[in-house]
């Protein structure tokens, strides 16, 4: 049996759960679009932006390589620990809260309300990390760089925020 060829079954069963992962992890990101889409040439574009925001452009790819860090980090943590665990429970509350800011910032448009929002996703993010990084160390670092770009999003929100009250 060969590990290098897709149609071998022990590797697609030793798979499939990670595609589950980065599937259903970007399925949140595809879902929070439906909000984000539409409201930025309309509504986002109109406002006034810190001096340090990215372009447009830049958005789409580096969350889809967050989710998909997030997802194989998680799968990583899954397999030691299972569904029912703190990990995964801080994992799935962080997805949540990732969503919910989406709604808030770009469906709701209430920047204030999606910083406030976001200072707890920070939170649930940090504590996610620290989970993952106690049971699995790769796992805990591949949620580094979802918490530092969440990190600089809660100060483009909060710098949104003031900058269009």
């Amino acid at each position: 049996m060969s590990f290098f060829y897709a149609d071998d079954g022990l590797l697609r069963a030793g798979r499939r759960p990670l595609l589950i992962f980065v599937l259903a992890t970007l399925a949140v990101g595809a879902a929070a679009s439906l909000f984000s889409e539409p409201a930025i040439p309309r509504w986002y574009a109109g406002l006034v932006h810190p001096a340090l925001t990215p372009p447009d452009w830049i958005f789409a790819p580096v969350w889809t390589g967050l989710y998909v860090l997030m997802a194989a980090a998680a799968w990583r943590v899954w397999r030691s620990t299972g569904t029912r665990s703190l990990e995964m429970a801080a994992y799935a509350v962080q997805l949540a809260l990732d969503f919910g800011w989406s709604w808030i910032f770009f469906g709701l448009h209430r920047t204030g309300a999606a910083f406030s929002e976001i200072l707890i996703l920070d939170l649930a993010i940090l504590t996610t990390t620290i989970l993952f990084f106690r049971r699995d160390r790769l796992a805990g670092l591949m949620f580094l760089p979802y918490l530092f770009w969440t990190l600089f999003a809660s100060f483009l929100t909060h710098a949104l925020s003031v900058l269009n009250p």
